[in-house]
């Protein structure tokens, strides 16, 4: 009997196995790489991913300011422009899509004001000038053509 650990090789000598063979460190090394590698797969999924959520967000954002913006905009006084807003620019241009109509005083009569509906587009770009992302917009104009007789 041989003591654990001990084995015959060739020419019957005896030889100790000490530690890890060649091949099974390079098996090893192949296993720590695969998981290193999907492990970083994983994690470069993640920062996209993140990436993607923070571009989406920054757009609502600015969305949401622009439309906050152009809610004081008169189409019918002006009907183009341009604006700052932070760390981006806005444009905007727009064009009539019903004829002006004279405004209708409640219970009768006409109102101090002509309206229109405007089609309104915005182009949005970045503080080095590449355009961002543009907004359609629906807005009415209007304009005072009217006094109401009273006050001075």
């Amino acid at each position: 009997m041989t003591p654990q650990g001990i084995f015959r090789g060739k020419g019957s000598a005896l030889t100790r196995q000490a530690g890890f063979t060649l091949l099974e460190a390079i098996v090893a090394m192949v296993l720590i790489s695969s998981a290193g590698m999907a492990l970083f797969s994983w994690i470069n999924g993640n920062i996209m991913t993140l990436t993607r959520i923070h571009d989406v967000n920054a757009r609502s954002e600015a969305t949401a300011n622009i439309l906050e913006y152009m809610d004081r905009v008169n189409p019918m006084l002006t009907p183009e422009g341009e604006a700052p807003l932070g760390a981006y620019m806005i444009a905007w241009r727009s064009r009539p899509t019903t004829n002006i109509t004279e405004g209708v005083n409640y219970p009768r009569g006409q109102s101090l004001y002509q309206l229109a509906l405007y089609s309104t587009a915005v182009s949005v770009k970045t503080a080095a000038g590449r355009t961002w992302f543009d907004l359609k917009l629906q807005q009415v104009g209007y304009k005072r053509v009217r006094s109401n007789g009273i006050g001075g």
